[in-house]
C-alpha cells in the first residue's frame, strides 16, 4: 500500500532528525536509519476508510456497497442509495456462499475477492468490523465508509422504502 500523508510526515521528520531533508542536502548524505512508525493503524485506517465524496465517486464506478446494519434499522432510517443490506451477523457466511445462493438471497452478484467493496453502517463501528472480516476471508480491495448513514444524512437524504 502507498504511504499515507501521516507516514510521509513521520518519514520526513525522521530524515530531518538524521541530518537529511526530503530535497537533498549539501555534503554527505546521512547514514540510513530505520524509521519506526509507531502507529501503523493510523495509516491503514486512512487508506481503508472513504469519505462521503469518495463514496459518491466510487458508486459511479459500480463499487459494491454493503450496508451491515440490521434490517429494522434500514426500515426505520432508510439507506444510502444503491447499497445492499447484509447484516453484520450474516456477513461472514454471506461472503463464503455459493455465488448462485448469494445472487438469490441478496439480488446481487457475489463479489470476487479482488472486487472493490465498501462497507457502511450507521457511524463506522460495524463497517470497520465488516472490513476486518472481509480482509480475513481474503478480500483485497475493501474499504469502509467511516461516517456511515449519520454522515451521509448531513449531505443528502437517505433512500426510504
Amino acid at each position: 500500500m502507498a504511504a499515507c500523508g501521516w507516514c510521509r510526515c513521520r518519514a520526513a521528520l525522521a530524515l530531518r532528525a538524521a541530518g537529511g531533508s526530503l530535497w537533498g542536502r549539501r555534503g554527505a548524505a546521512p547514514e540510513p536509519r530505520a524509521v519506526h512508525v509507531t502507529s501503523p493503524s493510523l495509516c491503514s485506517e486512512r487508506e481503508s476508510s472513504v469519505s462521503y465524496q469518495e463514496l459518491k465517486d466510487l458508486k459511479k464506478a459500480n463499487v459494491l456497497h454493503i450496508d451491515v446494519r440490521e434490517k429494522w434499522e434500514i426500515e426505520r432510517d432508510g439507506k444510502i442509495p444503491a447499497s445492499i443490506n447484509i447484516p453484520l451477523n450474516e456477513l461472514v457466511e454471506a461472503l463464503q456462499m455459493n455465488p448462485a445462493d448469494f445472487k438469490e438471497q441478496y439480488n446481487q452478484k457475489m463479489p470476487a475477492k479482488s472486487d472493490h467493496v465498501v462497507f457502511s453502517c450507521f457511524a463506522g463501528t460495524r463497517s470497520r468490523q465488516a472490513l476486518s472480516f472481509a480482509e480475513s476471508l481474503g478480500f483485497s480491495r475493501v474499504q469502509h465508509y467511516a461516517g456511515g448513514l449519520e454522515d451521509w444524512a448531513k449531505h443528502e437524504s437517505p433512500e426510504k422504502k
